[in-house]
C-alpha cells in the first residue's frame, strides 16, 4: 500500500501560508495583513454584468477556448496597453484563474526531468506546480540589494543542458518588486542565447505605481518564446470569480487548450460574461484606476509606518505587498510572525514560505482598510519596543 500515492506529490509540502490562515480563523480581533486578496468587492458594473448574464439564462458551457468576445476584448486591451498583438483564436485561452494557466503552461512544455529556473521569493505554488508537471524547479535567490530583481548572471549560472524555461513574476508576490527594463533585457538575452521559454506571470500588471508596466513579450525577439499569464483576480478584484487567461504562441497554446479541454472543459460562463465588461466598459477601467490609487495611498502609509517602528522595507513598486526586514529582531521569520500574531493579533506571512531569500523577512499585504493598517502599525510598534 506504500505506493498508492504519487511520490512526487507526497514530496511537496503543504503551503506555508495555509498554516497562518488556519490559526487566524480561530482567533478574535486579528488584523490580517496576510491574505493576498483585494479588500474591494468586484466593481458594480462588472457584478451587474454577471447578474444580467444569469438573468438571460446563459448557463451553458462556452467553447473550450472561452467566449470569443472575451478573447477579442483581452487581445485588444493588451495591444492597447502594451503594444503586443495576439490572435484571439489561436493564441488566447480563458482559464480558471491564473493558477490553472500556470498548470497548463508547465504541463504543456515540460518533459520528465526538464528544469525550470524559478527566481525566489515567489508565489508559493511555483515550485510545486513545476514538480506536479514532472519537471525540476531550480530556485534562484534574489536579494534586496538588487531590489529582488533576478539578474542575467544569476540565471546564466544556473543553466544546465536540462533547462527548459524561466518562470518570472513581476510585479512580484511577495516582495512587490518590479523589473526595470535593463534587467528584463538581461533575462531576454539569456533566454535567447539558450533557446529557453519564458513564463511571465503578470497577474498584477495594472497594479504598478512607479514606471509603467512592460509586458515581457514586448521585448525584442521575445513574443514567440514567452507565455503570458494574466487574469482578473487582482486588477479587477474578482478573486472569487476564478478567471484567468493565457497569451502565447499558437503551437504552445494548442497543447494547453488540449489539457484544459480534458481537465476543465471551460471556465465559468457567468465570470466570462462579467469579464467582457471588465475589459470594455469605461466604468470598469475607472474602478481599476481608483483601486490602484487607493492601494498606492496605503502602500505609502505602510512603508512610512514600518520604517518608523524599526521594520524597514525596500519600496515595493507593484502588486500590494510590503516585505519588511525583521532580522534586527533576532528572531527567525517564522518566530517573528507567530509571536506577533500571538501577542498583538497582527497576521503576516514568514518570508521563507515564498522560497529562497525569504528568511529575515515577512510579507504584509496592504490591500486592507487604511484604519486597520494604522491600528496594525500601532500594535507592531508596541511589539518592536517590547522585544527591543
Amino acid at each position: 500500500m506504500s505506493d498508492r500515492l504519487s511520490h512526487r506529490v507526497v514530496a511537496v509540502p503543504p503551503s506555508g501560508i495555509r498554516k497562518y490562515f488556519d490559526i487566524v480563523a480561530t482567533m478574535k480581533d486579528v488584523i490580517s495583513l496576510g491574505i493576498g486578496e483585494p479588500d474591494f468587492v468586484t466593481p458594480d458594473v462588472i457584478r451587474q454584468s454577471g447578474i444580467a448574464s444569469l438573468g438571460r439564462g446563459e448557463t451553458s458551457y462556452t467553447s473550450n477556448s472561452g467566449v470569443k468576445e472575451l478573447r477579442q476584448a483581452i487581445v485588444a486591451k493588451w495591444e492597447q496597453l502594451y503594444g503586443v498583438a495576439y490572435d484571439h483564436h489561436a493564441e488566447t485561452l480563458i482559464t480558471v484563474g491564473g493558477s490553472e494557466a500556470l498548470y497548463l503552461a508547465l504541463t504543456a512544455i515540460l518533459n520528465p526531468g526538464d528544469e525550470v529556473l524559478v527566481p525566489e521569493p515567489c508565489f508559493v505554488s511555483y515550485e510545486a506546480e513545476v514538480v506536479f508537471a514532472g519537471g525540476t524547479a531550480v530556485p534562484i535567490a534574489t536579494r534586496v540589494e538588487d531590489l529582488f530583481q533576478v539578474t542575467g548572471a544569476q540565471l546564466e549560472a544556473a543553466i544546465t543542458p536540462r533547462t527548459k524555461a524561466i518562470l518570472i513574476n513581476y510585479p512580484n508576490n511577495p516582495t512587490g518588486a518590479t523589473l526595470d527594463l535593463a534587467k528584463m533585457l538581461e533575462i531576454a538575452a539569456v533566454a535567447e542565447k539558450h533557446d529557453l521559454l519564458v513564463i511571465s506571470d503578470e497577474i498584477y500588471d495594472r497594479l504598478v505605481y512607479a514606471a509603467p508596466h512592460i509586458t515581457f513579450s514586448s521585448l525584442p525577439n521575445m513574443r514567440d518564446r514567452t507565455i503570458i499569464i494574466g487574469g482578473f483576480s487582482k486588477d479587477y478584484a474578482m478573486t472569487g470569480w476564478r478567471l484567468g487567461f493565457v497569451l502565447c504562441p499558437a503551437d504552445i497554446l494548442g497543447q494547453m487548450r488540449k489539457i484544459h479541454q480534458y481537465t476543465i472543459m471551460s471556465a465559468s460562463t457567468t465570470a466570462q460574461m462579467a469579464a467582457i465588461t471588465a475589459m470594455t466598459d469605461p466604468a470598469a477601467e475607472d474602478a481599476v484606476l481608483a483601486m490602484r490609487e487607493s492601494y498606492d495611498v496605503r502602500r505609502k502609509l505602510l512603508l512610512a509606518g514600518l520604517s518608523s517602528v524599526g521594520m524597514p522595507a525596500f519600496e515595493p513598486r507593484g502588486a500590494f505587498y510590503a516585505f519588511p526586514d525583521i532580522r534586527i529582531s533576532g528572531m527567525t521569520s517564522d518566530q517573528f510572525a507567530m509571536t506577533l500574531l500571538e501577542e498583538e493579533q497582527v497576521a503576516c506571512i514568514p518570508g521563507p514560505a515564498f522560497g529562497l531569500g525569504g528568511e529575515g523577512y515577512v510579507r504584509m499585504c496592504y490591500a486592507t482598510a487604511q484604519d486597520k493598517i494604522e491600528e496594525a502599525l500601532e500594535r507592531m510598534g508596541r511589539f518592536v519596543r517590547r522585544h527591543g
